[in-house]
């Protein structure tokens, strides 16, 4: 169901790369969430490190809206990096697990794209 890669790049890196990465792959960045930061803000107790880059191509997306409209409830793709005791953690949900329930003609091939790109992306944020 998901895809993860670690890596022990600093934080810092790790965005550097992973934005560069997305850039390289034809996708774009449209938020960083913090959930770290947002926990902590509304007065709960949270030590963890925790990011969320929401990611999109707006080709492979139109793509998948065509097939179903029910796919924006999915989108845009995540991924996820926090803290580990050997470094950090990259994962997203695999595209292709996501897609499979909204059962659309051709969603399946769009979802496959997507997913090899988004591992892609990942390997090459992850990697030294």
């Amino acid at each position: 169901m998901l895809i993860e890669l670690e890596t022990t790049k600093p934080l810092a890196q790790i965005d550097r790369d992973l934005r560069a990465a997305a850039a390289r792959h034809g996708f774009g960045v449209l938020a960083l969430h913090n959930l770290g930061e947002t926990i902590r803000s509304k007065g709960v107790e949270f030590s963890g490190e925790c990011l969320v880059y929401e990611v999109c191509n707006p080709w492979q997306a139109s793509r998948a809206l065509q097939a179903s409209f029910a796919v924006a409830t999915a989108l845009p793709c995540r991924i996820a990096i926090y803290r580990t005791d050997q470094g950090y953690k990259l994962a997203t949900i695999r595209p292709t697990a996501l897609m499979a329930m909204f059962q659309a003609a051709g969603l399946d091939v769009v979802a496959g794209e997507v997913e090899a790109t988004l591992s892609a992306i990942m390997q090459e944020t992850a990697g030294a």
